[in-house]
């Protein structure tokens, strides 16, 4: 008997690995180009433009709303005060948090309570923030009046309308509502430490400062370097509370670059120097965002993502 020959079947592959994933991520990559990478490109192009935000873009200057930027005073002011927020976030702001979260990660009758009062100033929005501040610093307001009434009035300044102290002064509150959120997260880089690495440096002789110099803090190192990236980044992009508070005065004295593109594009209606100020701020944090991820953040992302196994 002969065999009977079948016509042979359309062979259906299944998408292949990389389709799959180009699937799953191309919503999520749509969304990010059309609200980032669109709007980035668009501020680009108007940068190079004289423009009021309401003619057509007709009058093409190049590169000078950069040079008017770097050239003016104002903006060069508000580059030093994202700079000194940026060193101050860095040298008080992280170390206190640090302190804060390891005395908060011993045990104590309490402690849930206290990390909750010490987040809850995070929780609450910027808005709020700089407005009951603002109350509070007002002349003989509740500061001046509690100075006066334990005996320090030779304390008593104007804290907002001066232009030598109102960055400390912002600097204080910034740090009042944003040194929860790092407490938090080096509280959970703490709990995730073994805590038989500390009691075997006691066994070995070491006290507390010595086990947690030389076995705590090392291994909490890649918390504390994310905390630090996401302080200088936020510091770099300060905006609600400095423009609640102070909206850049008195004079110009706390301004930030993001204050400065916000008064050029919606004050004075300047779009096109506005937006060259905008590049300016998304090239600057683009700039420390890499550099820090190639000579820091390297070695703690090294190994740490794991191959999909098909």
């Amino acid at each position: 008997m002969t065999a009977i020959s079948r016509p042979a079947r359309p062979h259906w592959r299944l998408p292949t690995r990389g389709l799959t994933i180009g699937l799953f991520v191309l919503p999520a990559l749509i969304l990010y180009a059309v609200f980032v990478l669109l709007p980035v490109l668009q501020a680009m192009q108007y940068s190079l433009y004289r423009w009021n935000g309401l003619t057509p873009l007709t009058e093409f200057v190049g590169l000078e709303n950069y040079a008017t930027a770097f050239g003016t005073r104002a903006f060069m002011t508000s580059v030093g005060n994202n700079v000194l927020i940026v060193v101050l976030s860095l040298c008080v702001q992280i170390p206190f948090s640090l302190g804060l979260a390891v005395l908060l990660n011993r045990r104590f009758r309490g402690r849930a309570i206290f990390r909750l009062l010490f987040f809850l100033p995070y929780v609450l929005s910027e808005a709020v923030t700089g407005i009951v501040f603002t109350l509070m610093l007002q002349p003989h307001s509740v500061v001046d009046s509690t100075l006066t009434n334990v005996g320090l009035a030779g304390l008593i300044q104007d804290w907002l309308g001066d232009s030598t102290l109102v960055m400390i002064t912002l600097f204080v509150i910034i740090s009042w509502k944003y040194f929860g959120f790092h407490m938090i997260i080096m509280l959970a880089g703490l709990q995730g430490i073994p805590r038989e690495l500390e009691e075997a440096a006691y066994i070995d002789g070491a006290d507390r400062r010595t086990a947690f110099r030389y076995v705590t803090l090392p291994l909490l190192g890649p918390t504390i370097r994310v905390s630090i990236f996401l302080s200088m980044i936020g510091a770099l992009q300060l905006f609600d509370v400095v423009w609640v508070m102070t909206a850049g005065g008195p004079v110009n004295a706390s301004s930030t670059m993001a204050i400065a593109m916000f008064k050029a594009g919606f004050r004075s209606h300047q779009f096109g120097y506005g937006s060259a100020v905008a590049v300016i701020l998304f090239l600057s944090c683009l700039v420390v965002a890499l550099l820090y991820q190639r000579f820091v953040l390297r070695r703690d992302t090294e190994g740490a993502v794991t191959a999909y196994g098909g």
